[in-house]
């Protein structure tokens, strides 16, 4: 069964990355470097084996494959979890099989299951590897508990649930349930303090691979978040594993960064928490970003498969109640149990009507419970069992109920009913599948190849820098430029790192044209001159009583007084240090505004580039109200080179709202290309960009946001735009 899902997911594999935190993880892997808290030590390891292993493709696609791998074992398990329930219930293999076919099909195809399968953005799937496989060692624990290889399987679950934990802190997610089911079945083990101390041993054992961020940090990889070393400028074992080097660990594996709030502080109401939950779980059967299915289908659906888990987890307990002890208790702790703990925010998709009148997450977080949506399809596929039974009973009154008693024929008549379970199948096809898809990849080649030779690139949030992180440490694109994040600058290890980085040689035959015939001198330093200790030494945050005004050559700024952070001090001394020799772009707009820049910013395609003195309204240069200075000549000459929209195009449909600002940010240069062009006198090239910009618009779903109308008016070629 394994094999088969495995097969699914190759057939649906992305080539290579995807929005969000795939980037990051794909190519920390690659440098073997540590991504953000908390490091997660085991992926990285077991992800850069995959990237050095001989089965073609990029690291992207081998990593993938991985994903793919994991999900394809955990069905795989949940195949055997579900046939040794049935086999003391069903009297044929075939019906025993049949049934743990139905339920390893369901879980994989799941939506998050699926489109966590087929690219890495997280590393969930590896977690749930461990999850399924854990489950299965404890149910076989749970069939002969004082057998000879009872004690091993426990001292083995304990390895594997905290290796589980070195991968991601979810590792501990399947212990309740693993204690819950041995105080149940047989709970003189808990006072065996020989048995204990080994599981103890084994539980240390699988705790070593932290050992690795303090060593790899040491050796200063290029993606290397929290810094975990006490070294400063070489690695040295001796202060690999000093005070500070324990400090910064435990507080990546602590995930201190992120400030997470007492559960006492609820950041929505549980029963809203709840709701976020149930439609997520909507969406496992059938995901339906733009409603385009019959109205309520999917909450039929999500019904139907709620009262099969259900019928199926009372199914469970009548007919093992020994593995029911450890599965109850599991389903509890993750639905209820970490819907409590995760306490969220609302849901970027929940209740729309509310609008941002309630703290929303920044994305979907679906895939935070991808375990739950995997694990219930053993109890959804123990109820479609319990339907089949009950249907060829009712053809045979005279079996009275008993499976072992209904001819085989009534069953083999009522087998219609799996049919069920191939529905996930079917209406996920769409939405999961990332067969072909290109467009992040391309994406961050189009962004950095906007920046020309050597210039530093000030990016914003994850999805307009870890594509670019995976573009030039995976596939070698561009990494003569210096992309730094205005979040993580913030913090000190990141400025170190900055301060670190190489300088790597422009290969002017893989850049954009625009770029040829000139020279691109190579710079002999950082873009900023800090020493590490005067990096370490910058405030967090300067209070500026009054407005100040910051001078480099012919640029004046005037800085607003209020408070006046960390990244931002960095920025303006990279215009201080190494300005203009290293030429400055930023991905936000808005960003140089909170510096007093805007006079002196003027955009570039997909990115806004500094210029050494006031810019002047022109032809070259138009001004546009609220946006500020467009380049027209660079932004059509880089459009030409640009990849994604094509991409887009191809994929034809963008199922995550949450980062469609991304292929927005086309649609809009598309649309201002075309206006501008048309002011010029250039109706051809106006025509040219403004069904561009249709057209991506309507692959992306953002017709709204630019005034498109879905529908042509009568006699007109495309949508019109107000």
């Amino acid at each position: 069964m394994s094999l088969i899902i495995f097969g699914l997911y190759i057939a649906t594999l992305a080539p290579n990355t995807a929005m969000w935190d795939t980037s990051e993880y794909i190519a920390a892997a690659k440098v073997l470097g540590i991504p953000h808290p908390p490091g997660n030590p085991f992926f990285i390891l077991i992800a850069h084996v995959f990237t050095i292993l001989p089965i073609g493709g990029s690291a992207g696609t081998k990593i993938n494959v991985l994903a793919a791998v994991c999900s394809a074992v955990s069905a795989g398990t949940w195949f055997l979890v579900v046939e040794r329930v049935c086999s003391s219930w069903l009297p044929e293999r075939w019906q025993q099989r049949g049934a743990a076919a139905a339920a390893a099909l369901l879980g994989a195809t799941a939506f998050t299951v699926w489109n966590q399968s087929v690219v890495n953005e997280k590393v969930y799937t590896v977690s749930l590897a461990f999850f399924a496989i854990v489950s299965w060692l404890t149910v076989l624990w749970c069939d002969n508990p004082e057998g000879r290889t009872a004690d091993r399987l426990l001292v083995l679950i304990g390895f594997l649930i905290a290796l589980g934990y070195t991968n991601h802190p979810a590792g501990f997610l399947v212990a309740p349930a693993v204690i819950a089911a041995v105080m149940l079945r047989r709970p003189a083990t808990l006072v065996r303090w020989k048995l204990l101390l080994a599981i103890a041993g084994a539980f240390a054992l699988g705790l070593t691979p932290f050992a690795v961020e303090p060593i790899r940090a040491g050796h200063f990889p290029a993606i290397n978040e929290g810094e975990a070393t006490g070294c400063t400028t070489t690695f040295a074992l001796s202060c690999t594993f000093n005070a500070t080097a324990r400090s910064r660990l435990a507080d990546n594996i602590n995930r201190v960064q992120y400030g997470k709030p007492s559960l006492e502080d609820r950041q929505a109401s549980f029963p809203a928490q709840v709701g976020m939950f149930w439609m997520y779980f909507e969406w496992q059967w059938l995901r339906d970003p733009y409603d385009t299915a019959p109205r309520g289908l999917q909450g039929m659906l999500a019904g139907i498969f709620l009262v099969l888990g259900i019928a199926g987890g009372y199914a469970h307990y009548k007919r093992d109640r020994w593995s029911f002890g450890f599965f109850g208790p599991l389903m509890f702790t993750i639905t209820l149990a970490l819907i409590f703990y995760m306490n969220f925010k609302y849901g970027y998709s929940q209740s729309p009507e509310l609008g941002n009148t309630v703290p929303r997450e920044v994305r979907d977080r679906d895939y935070f419970y991808l375990w739950g949506f995997s694990a219930w399809s053993v109890w959804a596929g123990l109820g479609i069992v319990l339907v089949w039974e009950q249907l060829a009973a009712l053809l045979s009154p005279e079996s009275e109920g008993e499976a072992a008693k209904i001819p085989r024929k009534n069953w083999l008549l009522t087998t219609p009913v799996f049919l069920l379970a191939i529905i996930p199948l079917i209406t996920n096809w769409r939405a999961a599948s990332r067969h072909g898809d290109t467009f992040t990849r391309d994406w961050a080649a189009d962004v950095l190849n906007s920046v020309e030779p050597y210039g530093v690139l000030i990016t914003n949030g994850d999805n307009d820098t870890f594509p670019l992180w995976y573009a030039q440490e995976v596939e070698g694109v561009r990494k003569d430029v210096t992309v730094a994040v205005t979040s993580l600058l913030r913090t000190d290890w990141y400025v170190r790192q900055m301060i670190r980085r190489p300088i790597y040689p422009y290969d002017a035959a893989k850049g954009p044209a625009v770029y040829r015939g000139r020279s691109w001198p190579l710079p002999t330093g950082s873009p900023v001159t800090l020493t590490l200790d005067q990096a370490d030494a910058l405030p967090e945050v300067i209070s500026l009583p009054q407005p100040q005004l910051f001078k480099k050559d012919a640029i004046e700024a005037v800085i607003p007084a209020g408070d006046f952070f960390k990244d931002q001090i960095i920025v303006l001394r990279v215009i201080k240090d190494g300005y203009p020799n290293r030429p400055l772009y930023f991905t936000s707009g808005s960003y140089p505004r909170t510096l007093g820049l805007s006079k002196y910013v003027a955009n570039q395609g997909l990115v806004s580039k500094l210029f050494p003195t006031p810019i002047v309204a022109d032809k070259r240069f138009v001004e546009i109200p609220g946006y500020g200075f467009f380049d027209l000549p660079r932004t059509d000459s880089l459009w030409n080179s640009y990849a994604a929209p094509a991409a887009l195009l191809k994929r034809g449909e963008w199922v995550d709202k949450a980062s469609s600002d991304i292929p927005l940010r086309y649609v809009i240069t598309a649309a201002l290309l075309s206006d501008i062009s048309k002011s010029q006198g250039d109706s051809v090239a106006g025509a040219k960009y403004l069904q561009s910009a249709i057209a991506m618009a309507r692959a992306a779903r953002v017709e709204s946001v630019l005034g498109f109308s879905k529908a042509p008016p009568a006699g007109n070629e495309g949508p019109e735009r107000h």
